[in-house]
């Protein structure tokens, strides 16, 4: 049943009166909310009353939407009623009472997918970096007057805080997720491939099988797309390496990368990226720090260098010019090396961080970035089995910070705790790595806001004191700003 409403996305579009979304306040729901609403359609949702940062876009939008869920709540007019994953048929009586009156109901993923092949579409994937590369390529591809919609992972700064932009109809560029291969219900014609390691080891338990779901996305492509991937990332490499080259055009970026968008140089250090790229003329200057930035950056004006061909034939020096602004511009997205602000000479800042090799290239980027800073980070494991299968991945990968303070594994609601593993198994394995004196430097606290008077002792003038993680330690930083100011 649900591939045949897939099939007739279009058309339901077309006569449904009303789409409801259930589960609305979620990143990922409330932009697709968003983009059919500034399409015309009319749109309202429900959704828990606990208060998210898209509780201020929907009521700017104007889009009501219910704080509960309750079978009475489904419009009567409803013609299409998207749901989030959270949510299924025994667990919300709203999606129930949308079956029994025989209104398509689709997943959130299925509905992006069925989205996406009502336009020249581009997926954005990897275990690392598609929330920034697509924040990038968003804010690129307006620069260069490309009419596309976009649909990132998170607020954008140059978003207007929103995970959406809506510059015209022709063209769709959206990050999408390989947890559950939730991305093969994606209609690529381009695909950006930042990185492939093993994670979501409750889904994926074995590095060959991510990468076997990556390859089986890739063959989505049409003949004639093109897969641009991260020549630096084995991952990403052994992907590409298996797609066939008669079909799709291979465009590879980064520092090992040849063709048009190598590196040809790179530099990092007081507050400033600085690189050159093989086919675009010019210096390419950065805010954020981090090699790994610098290859989403990459890797999204490879992305938009597809799209302005395809629609313009070629670049012009202003087009050039704008884009470049735009990267120099750029501020990031919410949670990805965000700025929360400076405050009795200490810089708070928060990250979504929660794999290793995004941890450790994180910090070595922050390092280059602020030589002059002392870096004192929380950081907050997410999931049990990430952390059991990675475990001395993990404290290998906190090595460049100065001060480590540490908390309970921040659980998730698709695993269940089997024991054998917890924050305090990390604290210890993490100290363990430390020699003589810099084992004071590493700290245990359960609850993160626990932490708050003992890092008011450790915190000076000249940190900069980074929350990490994809839990709810962000709201030791937050304290803490509110502390110093």
């Amino acid at each position: 049943m649900g591939y045949h409403y897939y099939m007739n996305f279009e058309k339901i579009l077309q006569t449904a009166p009303m789409v409801y979304f259930i589960g609305i306040k979620g990143t990922g729901m409330c932009a697709l909310a968003e983009l059919l609403h500034n399409s015309g359609y009319q749109v309202s949702g429900s959704d828990r009353d606990e208060v998210f940062y898209t509780d201020g876009i929907l009521k700017e939008l104007g889009i009501p939407y219910y704080e509960s869920f309750a079978p009475e709540h489904v419009p009567s007019n409803a013609g299409l009623v998207i749901r989030s994953a959270a949510y299924t048929r025994d667990s919300n009586g709203e999606i129930a009472e949308a079956e029994r009156r025989g209104i398509p109901v689709l997943k959130y993923t299925d509905a992006l997918g069925a989205y996406s092949a009502l336009f020249d579409s581009s997926g954005i994937a990897g275990v690392h970096g598609k929330t920034t590369t697509t924040a990038i390529a968003g804010t690129l591809i307006r620069a260069a007057g490309v009419p596309a919609r976009i649909l990132a992972g998170s607020a954008v700064s140059s978003f207007g805080g929103r995970s959406t932009l809506t510059l015209g109809d022709k063209y769709f560029v959206a990050e999408t997720c390989e947890y559950r291969r939730h991305f093969l219900a994606f209609h690529p014609r381009r695909i950006v491939l930042t990185s492939v390691e093993s994670d979501h080891q409750d889904y994926y338990p074995t590095y060959e099988s991510i990468r076997n779901a990556f390859i089986e996305y890739t063959k989505l492509l049409p003949l004639g797309g093109e897969l641009i991937y991260c020549a630096d990332d084995p991952g990403a490499v052994e992907v590409a390496e298996s797609v066939n080259k008669g079909r799709v055009k291979l465009i590879p970026y980064g520092l090992n990368a040849k063709g048009d968008f190598k590196i040809v140089s790179l530099q990092s250090g007081e507050e400033r990226t600085l690189m050159r790229v093989a086919a675009f003329p010019g210096e390419l200057r950065l805010r954020l720090p981090g090699r790994h930035i610098a290859l989403d950056a990459v890797a999204a004006l490879a992305l938009t260098d597809s799209l302005v061909k395809d629609e313009y034939g070629g670049w012009t020096d202003e087009k050039r010019g704008s884009v470049r602004q735009a990267l120099e511009d750029f501020r990031g997205s919410r949670r990805r090396q965000e700025i929360i602000g400076e405050a009795g000479g200490i810089l708070f800042m928060d990250d979504y961080g929660h794999h290793p090799t995004a941890i450790r290239t994180t910090l070595e980027g922050l390092r280059e970035f602020y030589p002059r800073r002392r870096i004192v980070i929380s950081f907050m494991s997410h999931t049990y089995t990430r952390t059991a299968a990675l475990l001395d991945e993990f404290a290998a990968s906190l090595e460049k910070a100065d001060q480590v303070v540490l908390h309970k594994i921040y659980g998730s609601a698709r695993e269940t705790n089997r024991g054998g593993v917890s924050g305090r198994t990390l604290f210890e394995k993490t100290k363990a790595l430390r020699e003589g004196t810099l084992r004071d430097s590493v700290y245990y606290v359960e609850e993160p806001l626990d932490a708050a008077e003992a890092l008011k002792g450790i915190l000076k003038p000249g940190d900069l004191f980074l929350t990490m993680g994809a839990g709810d330690n962000w709201k030791l930083g937050t304290a803490l700003y509110g502390y110093y100011q």
